[in-house]
């Protein structure tokens, strides 16, 4: 009887975690600018190309980092070069209506959660601003736990219609907190 070889262990995901400040997701490799933060290599964000070869990693994340760069459209570029075809991108910033986007003096931008379409398919005839496209896995938005209790979270995230009706006529009376983006780089 021949000896049958060990299982194969599953090479781990690369994960760049952009902006890791002193929250680096664990196993990732964190990029700051700051020193005394968890990162692994310390760089300015807003400076492209960051310090990586081209799709040098399985999925890159940036946790509330967005609202803070110069250049959205040129940021989310850079994610797209660094992540390997069908690779994904994480981004979570806080909803324009948030207290939280205004109450940082170092956020530059309050976004809602269609700021980041011109990157996909449904782009409003605004494609033109960048020839990088993504795949969007999701859109979610989070709302504050009361509203999210009588459904509104679930209803705005599971139809498109309703989303856009919130987006347009109702953000400033049910607030959102947070958008969470899923993108994937296509193959």
């Amino acid at each position: 009887m021949a000896p049958t070889a060990p299982p194969a262990r599953p090479v781990p995901a690369r994960v760049l975690d952009v902006g890791c400040g002193r929250n680096k997701a664990a196993g990732a490799i964190g990029i700051d600018r700051l020193a005394g933060t968890a990162a692994d290599v310390l760089c300015d964000i807003d400076r492209r190309p960051y310090p990586f070869r081209d799709a040098s990693f399985d999925a890159v994340r940036a946790i509330h980092v967005i609202e803070h760069v110069q250049d959205v459209i040129g940021t989310v570029e850079e994610f797209a070069r660094l992540v390997r075809p069908g690779g994904s991108i994480t981004i979570v910033t806080p909803h324009y209506t948030d207290f939280s986007s205004f109450c940082d003096p170092t956020h530059r931008w309050h976004l809602n959660s269609y700021s980041l379409r011109y990157f996909g398919s449904d782009d409003a005839g605004f494609g033109y601003y960048s020839t990088t496209r993504l795949e969007e896995v999701t859109t979610r938005v989070r709302l504050l736990s009361f509203w999210r209790a009588l459904g509104f979270e679930w209803t705005i995230n599971h139809s498109r219609r309703a989303r856009r009706f919130w987006e347009h006529y109702l953000c400033y009376i049910v607030r959102g907190k947070v958008i969470e983006w899923e993108f994937r780089r296509p193959e």
